[in-house]
This record gives structure tokens, C-alpha cells and sequence, in this order.
């Protein structure tokens, strides 16, 4: 038998997604035999994600502060907003420094099957915010409907654009698109299911 501390450290590692009960035990003799300074370290960078980061107020990204470091650039498209499910995709799409817009997090996708509807996540939220925008006669958006190519994250798409057909806003005001599928770059066609294959020929382009 383990002494209880160690043993209540396994239990709460083992807690975390992808950590299995022999991957906890490594960890926490890891921890055991190393210095105190990781300890203190560690422990300090956990409190600081409940007590230093927040929501961002305009988009919901992650920040330390009340806007994140991409609503408060004036550099950036505020004309351009991407809808992305999880605070991770946003940084997955500035990896690829091709993005020039802001950023709106649902943080999450409908599921009716995990009992996650339209209140649970950030739309309305969404839907105020272009609502404000809008108010302004001489602007104009973009929506960039990024939400993952699975079930739930074109549910979640769909959902958004009826949303706003509802408001009847003219395509002059507001464009919505959604971010492109198909073939990966290396991927081969006879191994590509039949969606894929299909949404590849619906979003092909002059070449």
C-alpha cells in the first residue's frame, strides 16, 4: 500500500484526459523524487488557470486580462470574424499566420446526445455581437464558419446560419462562409470516403 498523499496524487493525475492509472503512478513518483521547485512551480501555474486567465469580454478566447491580445490589436480585420468551436482552434488557425481576422469561441459544439444545446454554448453571444456590429450603417462582416467537418460541428454551422438568415440581413451587410473540405494534402482518393470526396468536388476551384 501507498501512503495516502501519493496515493490521492495518483487518483487526481489520473483524472486528467489521456492519463491511465500506471501513467499517474509514473508521474507522481516523478514528482516525488524531484526537487521542491517543480513542485512549487507546477502547483502556482495551476492555480494561475483558475485565478490569472479569463474570458476574453468581445470574443470569449482565452486571456489574462478583459480583451485578448487579438481583439485588443488594432492591426487586426475587425471586419472578419472566424467562429471556431474550442480556444485551441484559434490557436491551431494563427499557426498558420494566415488569418488576419478576430475570433469568436463557442467552447463547445451542439451534441443533443450529450445534452448540449444552443444555450450551452456562446451563441447568442455571437449573435449580439454582430447585432452591434451591424447597427453601424456603413459596416460590413464576414463570418467564417470554421467549426470542425464532424457531426456536431456542421450542426453547429447550420445552426448559426439559420440563425442569422432569420434576420434577414442583406449579403451587402453580411457574408457568411464556411472554411473549405477535401482531400488532405498527401491523402489519396481511394483511400477518401465518399463526404470527403464529395465536399472536395463541391469546393473545387480554378486551378
Amino acid at each position: 500500500m501507498l501512503p495516502k498523499s501519493i496515493q490521492k496524487a495518483i487518483d487526481e493525475l489520473s483524472r486528467l484526459p489521456g492519463i491511465g492509472s500506471k501513467t499517474a503512478q509514473r508521474l507522481a513518483m516523478f514528482l516525488l523524487r524531484d526537487n521542491k521547485k517543480l513542485h512549487r512551480d507546477l502547483g502556482e501555474a495551476l492555480i494561475g488557470l483558475t485565478e490569472g486567465v479569463h474570458y476574453c469580454s468581445a470574443c470569449f478566447n482565452l486571456s489574462d486580462g478583459e480583451l485578448c491580445g487579438i481583439c485588443a490589436d488594432p492591426l487586426r480585420d475587425h471586419s472578419l470574424i472566424c467562429v471556431v468551436s474550442e480556444a485551441l482552434d484559434v490557436v491551431s488557425i494563427e499557426n498558420t499566420h494566415q488569418f488576419k481576422g478576430t475570433y469568436h469561441v463557442l467552447h463547445g459544439a451542439l451534441s443533443p446526445m450529450d445534452g448540449i444545446g444552443p444555450n450551452d454554448l456562446k451563441i447568442n453571444e455571437l449573435i449580439d455581437r454582430i447585432k452591434q456590429k451591424l447597427s453601424d450603417d456603413s459596416a460590413s462582416l464576414e463570418l467564417v464558419l470554421a467549426t470542425n467537418p464532424s457531426v456536431e460541428g456542421e450542426a453547429t454551422a447550420l445552426y448559426i446560419q439559420r440563425q442569422f438568415m432569420n434576420f434577414n440581413f442583406p449579403e451587402s451587410k453580411l457574408k457568411i462562409t464556411r472554411i473549405a473540405r477535401g482531400i488532405p494534402i498527401g491523402g489519396e482518393l481511394e483511400y477518401a470516403d465518399y463526404v470527403t470526396l464529395t465536399k472536395a468536388m463541391e469546393g473545387r476551384q480554378i486551378y
